[in-house]
Formats: structure tokens, sequence, C-alpha cells
């Protein structure tokens, strides 16, 4: 019951905050793809963030990088789904902007990163940062600074203000009390999953990676929906890539609160959702490129790979040896 009622707290604090960070871009120099970059993908990436700090003080690191890894793949499958449900004109995936792949890009490269960081151990520490975490820090800050300068180059009607009265002085407070909202109810989840990951003997890995990285992604679906509703197919694709950058890039300041190098202390199992988030992303980006518009028993081919792919995933995850999180 206690899962049930801080989730429809999220879920609620979701759909003011798509609305919100929608009236935000139409009345800014922002426009909706940065807006969902930054805004959205920030603000419903909260919970990964709150409820991986408290999981990292409370000794669950296989909880909190498979929560943070799991909500990427769930983001993945969240866009195929809405890609499916979408009844307009062609793709909704491949008839977005090519730029949105960027933003793939940079999550494909974070995500190659962790993997490395799994594979290859070492014991370098700088500013309680392991040199993975400081990699992914770097690669996040640059790759965003590149995306912002590319869409203020190529898409300027993207940018443009809106010439409709949008009271910023009301959108503001909303998108911050909801933000505020998911930072209070978020880390009472990551007590609750812990406590739950060993009463249903599924260990911490594979709890996270699944059922934690569920709830946490709950934003990202209402927002993702809320934004395809208003019509804003840009911000809701931005807000998916985005929130999957930004999870990654959290990896780095959980890394910061744990006494040694939180990829070097968590279960191998991680390394399947890393390469996992990597072929998928490839998969997304692709269908971001390119624009056929040929669809399937009337389904988007693209959409259904990326579906297929995440939950074989998902079963390679509970399917591996090192499911308990014993590594």
């Amino acid at each position: 019951m206690m899962f049930i009622g801080l989730s429809v707290v999220i879920v609620i604090a979701a759909v003011f905050l798509a609305n919100s960070a929608d009236q935000i871009a139409e009345g800014t120099k922002l426009g909706r793809s940065m807006a969902g970059l930054i805004l959205l993908a920030g603000a419903t990436s909260l919970p990964e963030l709150m409820v991986g700090w408290t999981g990292v003080q409370i000794g669950a690191f296989n909880l909190t990088i498979g929560e943070l890894l799991g909500s990427c793949l769930l983001n993945l499958l969240i866009l195929a789904l809405m890609d499916l449900v979408t009844r307009t004109k062609g793709s909704m995936i491949s008839r977005i902007s090519e730029a949105h792949s960027l933003s793939a890009a940079t999550s494909i490269l974070l995500a190659g990163i962790v993997l490395m960081s799994l594979l290859v151990q070492t014991d370098f520490t700088f500013l309680r940062l392991s040199l993975g975490s400081w990699v992914i820090a770097l690669v996040y800050m640059g790759c965003m600074r590149l995306i912002y300068k590319d869409q203020l180059e190529h898409e300027p009607s993207s940018v443009e203000v809106s010439q409709q009265k949008v009271s910023l002085l009301k959108a503001i407070p909303i998108y911050l009390a909801s933000a505020a909202a998911i930072l209070y109810v978020a880390p009472k989840l990551a007590v609750n999953a812990e406590e739950l990951s060993h009463l249903t003997g599924l260990g911490e890995t594979f709890f996270g990676t699944v059922f934690v990285a569920l709830i946490t992604s709950l934003p990202e679906l209402v927002s993702t929906f809320t934004a395809i509703r208003l019509g804003a197919f840009d911000m809701a694709v931005g807000n998916i890539l985005g929130s999957n950058c930004i999870n990654i890039f959290i990896v780095s300041l959980v890394d910061a609160a744990t006494p040694a190098a939180i990829l070097g202390s968590v279960s191998m199992t991680h390394a399947i959702t890393a390469t996992s988030i990597v072929i998928i992303t490839t998969v997304a980006m692709t269908a971001l490129i390119y624009r056929g518009t040929k669809k399937l028993l009337l389904l988007e081919p693209d959409a259904l790979m990326i579906i297929f792919l995440v939950l074989g995933a998902l079963y390679l995850v509970y399917q591996s040896p090192a499911i308990g999180g014993a590594h």
C-alpha cells in the first residue's frame, strides 16, 4: 500500500510537471526540445536521484545502480509504447528531428563508459569520485553543451517565443512545487524497496532494475503521455532521451556518497543492462534518423523491436547467476 500511495503522488506531480514545462517552453526562448531535454527530463529524473542517493546511504549499491540503469531501459520502453499508441500520420519516433540523435548518441556513450567501468576495475579516486565517474560527468556536461548549441543553430523555429500570453509567474512555481513533491516522496521508495528486495528473495539487482526502476519511471511515463496529448512530440522524445542521459550522470553523483568506487562494488549483472542500453538506444537512434513510414500490420516495426529488446534484456537480468547481488 505504501508503494501505491507514493506512486500516486509521483504520477500527479508528473502531470503538473509536463504542463508547466510546456508553458515555460512556450513563454521563453528555450523551446520545446530543450524544455524536454532540460526542464522536464531534469525534474522527472529526481526520483532516480533521490532513490539512488538514499540507496547508497543505506548500503544498497546494487539497488541504486539497478534502478538508474533499469530506468533507462524502461524509458526506452515508454518511448516505444507511446509510438505504438500515437494515432498520427507516420511514426512518432522517425518523424522527430534527427537533432535528437545527439541525445541518443550521448546516452550510448555514457552507457558505454559505465560498461567499461564495470569491466575494468581501478582504484583511482579524486575528490571521492572514481575515474569512471569523472569521465561520465565530463562527457555529460560537454555533450549537453553541444546539444544546446546544435539546437540553437539548426532549429531556429524551435526557439521562437510564442505569441500566446503565458504566465511564467504561474508556470514556474507549479514546476518547482511539482519537482519538490517528487523530491520529498522518492527517498521513501528506496527504504521500502530495499526491504521488499529481501522479503521477495529477488535480490537488490533485479528488484532495482525492474520494480524500483518502474516506479521511478512513472514521471517519464505520465509526462511523456501528457506531452504527446499537447502535441509536443519534440518535448516527449527529448524527455525520454534527456532522462536517460541524466540517469547515467547520476551514477557519478551517487558515487560521491560511497566509500569506494560504486561501479566496482556492484554485481556484474549490471553489465547486461548497460550493454542493452547501448544496443537499444542505437536502434532508437536509427529510427530517429531513418524517416520510413511503412508499418507492419498497422504497427511500427522500430517500436516493436525496441519493446522486444527491452523485455529480452530484463529476462537476461532475471536469469543472471548474479541476480542476488552477491558480487
